[in-house]
């Protein structure tokens, strides 16, 4: 059997959700008149994606049964001075499995949005967005060389600029996406320099091409220091993933974004653009291998992000933003798997996070539509008599997020907390408590929503703010949700709960059957690289891992399961049996409490320091160097010597002829004074 890829196949992933975009986004729309109506551009954009996704499908099964691969330029832009600029795609394991994950949850998302967003003006703008962002990071995913894997970069920046200002009427939404814009485009710069670096050292951007001069790398030092190149490439490309994937202190962005539709913070913060970050260090791991410094970097950052960003979700109260600082927390975790060289276990939380956060979020856009547009947990309770299949599907999402044996989170969680344990580096210490800590932490704010939402007296028709509500500043979530705030919560329509049903599938049974073949078997042969004798964590973890089942049975000694049920049993006290203690807890907490409500003061700082600072900067350079120097010197200052010159010159051009015959003798008397005069002074000089 054949053990190539067609490549017309595979043109067609991306391209199929790019078109539906292109028609649903002009012809769906006004700019192109409104031709097609809201039918038509859904039912387009569910067919590209759905395309994609089987095609997706079908190019894994190739590749993992078939051995089948693809790394072929597909089109030349432009040659410079030797560097090649191309399209190409590079479709292994890795790209498959993240092709699928893309496609599917996107996919969902599609079919999700069409109950969720059924009353928005912009509908169809919606769907044309959501198609678009599809098509960028298949583009991402797919790359052969940094120049491609760039573009993806920057396009799925782009649209979720779009998506996260959905609502572009609101303040609130207008803020949140230029937070997210800017923040990213910091971790870029990192992460260009990293590519140009990359360019102008090996002289390509292909990435077998980079890949294979990587040991030149480390015999170089970056002019003018003594730093390793290889590590401040590897650095810099990872300020990139930070901006990216929403590490601190680049972390900022994400909260924000839920301003946007909950769609969008399913498909951007769950399951793709969040993990384009991890996905790109995974791919470049040949050269990260060859860098402890990049590594010990990596570790740190990714231990303070999975630790102190999910203690924030201990107190938030919006449904949207607790499921975001999980995210961030469990961003965090792939991080630190990335840098105890575990990338096939970061890669694995990552596909198996993807389907159980994406229902998290589905699943708490469920809530919110049931209980007519409310977010905050403190005025819900009791929604699971209503809404059955959102409880038990968001149920069996929450167990996945604490780790719970035989779930798809248990095993790639436990995974990292081992490798990390593992890991020989000397950051290794800290992340190995932080991933531990973490696990008490998760199962305590995940349960915490779980018992406000799902259980305990019935508090939705208390909320004082019912009329002043997020969604109601914005022509979808008006008037007709005035009405009907007071009304019982009711189960979401069909295209709501089918994409629940769908994702929680997975979340449960995906990590059980893929366990020995992503992090033990041949799944990653040839795409990740590994420096066994260096970095021993993956060795290690493969001698305690024997099978799904003994790694379930074998959690009852652990640590990681015990922290997991205090953290569920202490959950159940404070909002279920003794519901007036955290209350109690929070007034004497003080600093404490308003160090983890002000987010560290993260904000405030960005704000009012850095962004200050910036403003000053740029008041500095533009009064200093644009109106001083540029204006005032180079540009006015030439004009206004050239003028007093032509002053003075002006009032020699009299137009009398006598004049003139009077400057021509004087001019002459003057030359011959010189010239007679000046050898003479010269020899009495010189005695």
């Amino acid at each position: 059997m054949s053990t190539t890829l067609s490549a017309s196949t595979l043109l067609a992933v991306p391209l199929a959700p790019l078109v539906a975009s292109i028609v649903a986004g002009i012809f769906g729309t006004a700019l192109g008149g409104n031709l097609i109506g809201r039918r038509t551009s859904r039912s387009i954009t569910i067919l590209g994606v759905f395309i994609a996704f089987v095609i997706s499908a079908l190019t894994l099964y190739r590749v993992t049964v078939d051995g089948a691969h693809f790394n072929e330029t597909l089109y030349t832009w432009m040659v410079a001075g030797g560097l090649r600029m191309e399209i190409g795609f590079l479709v292994d394991s890795l790209t498959a499995m993240m092709m699928v994950v893309v496609t599917f949850v996107s996919l969902m998302v599609h079919i999700y949005t069409i109950g969720y967003m059924e009353d928005d003006a912009g509908y169809d703008r919606f769907f044309a967005y959501i198609s678009l962002f599809t098509f960028s990071m298949l583009m991402l995913v797919m790359s052969n060389n940094m120049l491609q894997l760039f573009f993806g970069w920057e396009a799925v920046g782009l649209v979720s600029y779009l998506l996260i200002g959905f609502w572009f009427n609101r303040p609130s939404a207008v803020f949140a996406n230029l937070k997210a814009f800017l923040v990213n485009r910091v971790g870029d710069f990192g992460f260009i320099l990293g590519i140009g670096l990359l360019a102008a050292y090996t002289g390509s951007l292909n990435y077998g091409e980079v890949f294979a001069r990587g040991s030149e790398l480390t015999q170089q030092t970056l002019p003018g220091t003594d730093w390793m190149l290889v590590t401040v490439i590897c650095i810099c490309l990872f300020i990139g993933a930070m901006g990216k994937s929403a590490q601190f202190p680049l972390h900022i962005w994400l909260p924000d974004s839920m301003e946007g539709p909950t769609p969008i913070s399913a498909l951007i913060h769950a399951a793709t653009m969040v993990t384009a970050g991890i996905f790109m260090v995974a791919r470049f791991s040949p050269l990260y291998e060859l860098s402890d410094a990049a590594l010990n970097f990596i570790l740190i950052i990714g231990a303070i992000t999975a630790l102190f960003m999910g203690l924030l979700g201990i107190i938030q109260n919006d449904i949207k933003r607790v499921v975001a600082y999980s995210t961030l927390s469990q961003l965090g975790y792939m991080t630190v798997a990335l840098g105890a060289s575990a990338y096939s276990v970061a890669v694995f939380h990552l596909m198996t996070h993807a389907f159980f956060k994406a229902l998290l979020f589905l699943g708490a856009g469920s809530v919110i539509m049931g209980l007519h547009h409310n977010q905050d947990i403190r005025w819900m309770g009791g929604v699971r008599k209503y809404m059955p299949i959102t409880w038990i599907t968001f149920l069996l999402a929450s167990l996945a997020l604490i780790g719970t044996p035989l779930f798809s989170g248990f095993y790639s969680k436990d995974a990292i907390i081992e490798a990390v344990h593992a890991s020989n580096l000397p950051a290794a210490g800290f992340a190995s408590f932080a991933v531990l800590a973490g696990v008490f932490i998760t199962a305590f704010y995940s349960f915490r929503l779980y018992f406000l939402v799902f259980h305990g007296r019935e508090r939705y028709d208390q909320n004082p703010d019912a009329h002043h509500d997020a969604h109601h500043h914005d022509a979808h979530h008006g008037d007709d949700h005035h009405d009907h705030h007071d009304s019982k919560p009711h189960e979401s329509p069909w295209v709501v709960t089918v994409p629940l049903v769908l994702l929680a599938i997975p979340s449960v049974l995906i990590g059980f059957f893929t366990l020995m073949p992503m992090l033990f078997g041949s799944f990653f042969d040839g795409v990740i690289a590994v420096d066994a004798t260096r970095h021993p964590a993956m060795a290690e973890l493969r001698e305690l891992v024997h099978g799904p089942v003994a790694m379930a049975l074998h959690s009852l000694q652990t640590a990681p399961l015990w922290l997991a049920i205090a953290g569920v049993a202490l959950a159940y006290y404070l909002y279920m049996v003794n519901p007036a203690l955290p209350a109690a807890i929070q007034r004497r907490s003080g600093f404490i409490y308003r160090l983890l409500d002000n987010k560290y003061y993260m904000d405030w700082i960005n704000e009012n320091i850095v962004a200050a600072g910036a403003r000053r900067l740029g008041r500095g350079l533009w009064k200093g160097v644009d109106l001083g120097v540029i204006d005032g010197f180079l540009v006015n200052g030439s004009w206004k010597v050239v003028g007093r010159f032509a002053g003075v010159v002006r009032r020699l051009q009299s137009g009398f002829i006598y004049h003139y015959a009077l400057a021509m003798i004087a001019g002459v008397l003057i030359l011959l004074t010189w010239f007679v005069s000046w050898p003479m002074f010269t020899q009495w000089l010189n005695g």
